[in-house]
Formats: C-alpha cells, structure tokens, sequence
C-alpha cells in the first residue's frame, strides 16, 4: 500500500483541537502521514503530543519567523531532549512581514541560522518558510551542507526555481496548485524527484475550495492535479510522491 505524505501542516494549531481524534482517523483510513510543523515552543510540545498519540504524525518543531522573539535557547533544549523521535526541524525561515525594526531582523536571522545549523549538525530534515524571503534564504543555505530541506509553499520565479533545483532542495505545493496557472507551471518545471505536497492547513482556500480550513483530506485533490500536471497515471504519482517524501524524510 502506497502512503500519501502532506509534507508540512499545522496539526497543533488551536484551530484543529476540537477535530484531532477524527483527522487522525481519517489519515489512517485514508493511508497518510503529516509531517506536523510547528510555530515556537507551546506549539512543538503539543506536536510532540500529537506524535505520542499517533505514529502517522511525523513531528518537526522549530521557531517560524513570526515567532521569533520565542525562547531560543530553550528551543534548542526541547529539540536536542527529543532528537531521537523528532522527523524535522520546522518551521523556520525568514519574514519581513514580522519585521519592525533593526532588532526585529536581526533577531530573526539568529534564530533562524541557529536552528539551521542545529539540523545540520544532526542530519534532520528543515522545513523552511520561504515569503518574500527567498533570494536571502538560498543565499544562506550556500553556507550549509544540508541535503534535505524543503522550501514549503514554493513561490519563486522560474529562475529561483531552477537554483534551488541546483541546489538539491524539495519544493512543495499546496491546494492553490488546482486553480493557479503560475503554481502549475512552476509544478511543470520541477524536478520530479524534488516534488513534495502539502495543506498548510489549517490556511483557508478560495475558489473550489469556497475559503474552508485545509484539511489533510485535500491532499489527494492535489496528487490528482499534479498528476494531471506532469501527464502520469494517479499511482504513478503517488509511488513517485511516497519515494521523494521517504527520502526527504531520511525514512
């Protein structure tokens, strides 16, 4: 049996609390696994939570840009006091959104780089938030030898595309890929052994989603799409999804 992955999604987010016992049942009739992402410090405990509650959520916690003004240094001792069971170490990344002041960036880049070469030091796959951040982030990445990272969410141009394709990093796409002309056309230009697919829930989506909280149920929605997309056959694209997320996933 072949297994779905949705490669980044906010299971511990407050807005799934009252629904986790069904999403779980859900993936498991359904055969997917999450990778489970978390934002700072509360949300990596209830993640690890969610993991001691079900083998199918694959943990990864970190500090996610907007949070970056969170306890780094005891981060950095939830993560190396669970290293052996955490799957990742996301999401983190980098955001001007968030940003203020000189402090603010400087403050972000810190945190960021710390857990990067934290995950570097031990070989976790990195799930990077990438917005209007991404000419920086690759920039930085050059300094690391790190094999498994995956930009979530891809929105580059074409030519940052094909750098993070000489890169060797994961792209992923989401629900947006069903109904957006440029998300399809970056899907077509990647490397098929570098595509992963996610929700991102529980972010809301417009059009035949009719702006309802992602579910992991999307998730084959998007297989069928990308199918489509790169002219495979479902299970074509299903086999070739569970190798790049096993191989991501160091599984």
């Amino acid at each position: 049996m072949t297994w779905l992955f949705d490669s980044h999604i906010h299971l511990s987010d407050p807005a799934y609390k009252d629904e986790l016992n069904h999403i779980i049942k859900g993936m498991e009739k359904m055969k997917i696994k999450a990778c489970c992402v978390s934002m700072d410090y509360t949300s990596s405990k209830r993640t690890l939570e969610l993991y001691r509650q079900s083998k199918l959520v694959l943990p990864f916690i970190g500090i996610h840009p907007e949070c970056a003004n969170d306890d780094l240094e005891r981060m950095i001792s939830l993560i190396q006091d669970n290293m052996e069971i955490i799957s990742g170490i996301g999401e983190i990344g980098l955001d001007p959104t968030y940003i203020n002041s000189d402090i603010d960036k400087k403050n972000q880049n810190h945190v960021f780089t710390s857990l990067l070469s934290l995950a570097e030091k031990n070989q976790k796959p990195i799930s990077i938030h990438s917005r209007k951040s991404l000419e920086d982030i690759l920039e930085i990445l050059t300094s690391y030898k790190t094999k498994n990272v995956l930009l979530h969410w891809f929105d580059g141009n074409k030519k940052q595309l094909k750098r993070a394709m000489d890169m060797d990093l994961y792209v992923s796409f989401g629900p947006v890929v069903l109904y957006a002309n440029d998300k399809q056309s970056l899907l077509a230009k990647t490397d098929e052994d570098k595509i992963l697919v996610e929700t991102d829930g529980p972010v809301r989506f417009s059009r035949c989603f009719e702006m309802k909280q992602a579910q992991i149920g999307f998730i084959p929605s998007i297989v069928y799409c990308s199918s489509k997309i790169l002219n495979k056959q479902y299970n074509e694209m299903t086999i070739l999804l569970e190798q790049n997320s096993q191989k991501f996933l160091r599984i």
